[in-house]
């Protein structure tokens, strides 16, 4: 599953990265009406192979949004076993799919983590964001009680039971919290979940939609939220 929005100078990039891999996978585009022609790309590529789907929403409402409607796809399909989240600005390499995969073996949710065992592995940040980005994964750690290296990470692996619990119970954030709103989910909904180290590479093409203090600040009240909500 890939979101995207003005990805078009990434997307082919990555599809192709992925397909090279040689594995038994689907891969389902959801693009938010990007106004740089990343949806008609998005379907060239579907035209050009039948293992690419496009889901194109009318309008930007956020990747939480964008993350739910993917989880919708994959809950819908009979033939998904395992549910691959990832970015499309090239910042998550596809090399780590078989890993997360094979992670799966004993686990029901799998995260990419830049920070795992306390080791930063991130290419082409300046050292201010890299502190600011270590320092709110290690403030929502101690908020939320996850036990995870990287709970602001977008690259993940579930299984299909997990997903469709997620879309059973819907996500409140709209933002980059999501990512944490979902691993908090996950936590209280009983599910093993594990990580692999993995190495965040600097988008080159396009601009960063992400704003580290708003998702940390959005996922404390998300994380507040859902301490009282029971899940079905």
């Amino acid at each position: 599953m890939i979101p995207t929005y003005n990805e078009r100078d990434n997307l082919e990039i990555l599809v192709r990265r992925i397909l090279d891999l040689g594995l038994d996978l689907g891969i389902v585009i959801i693009d938010d009406n990007s106004p740089d022609g990343t949806g008609e790309l998005a379907d060239a590529l579907a035209a050009s192979d039948k293992r690419i789907a496009v889901v194109h929403r009318p309008v930007k409402e956020g990747i939480g949004k964008a993350y739910l409607a993917g989880y919708r796809y994959a809950a819908g399909k009979s033939d998904c076993e395992y549910l691959v989240q990832m970015d499309a600005d090239l910042s998550h390499d596809p090399a780590y799919i078989p890993d997360l995969l094979k992670k799966m073996e004993g686990y029901d949710f799998v995260t990419g983590s830049r920070y795992y065992q306390g080791r930063v592995r991130i290419t082409n940040w300046p050292l201010s964001r890299l502190i600011l980005s270590y320092g709110a994964s290690l403030y929502v750690r101690l908020f939320s009680g996850l036990a995870m290296s990287d709970p602001t990470s977008g690259l993940k692996c579930f299984r299909r039971k997990v997903v469709e619990r997620i879309v059973e119970n819907g996500i409140i954030s709209d933002g980059y919290a999501s990512n944490i709103e979902v691993n908090y989910m996950c936590k209280k909904m009983g599910f093993r979940t594990g990580e692999i180290p993995i190495v965040f590479y600097d988008r080159s093409a396009g601009s960063s939609k992400m704003c580290k203090l708003s998702t940390v600040l959005g996922a404390i009240a998300i994380v507040w939220k859902l301490k009282f909500k029971r899940f079905r």
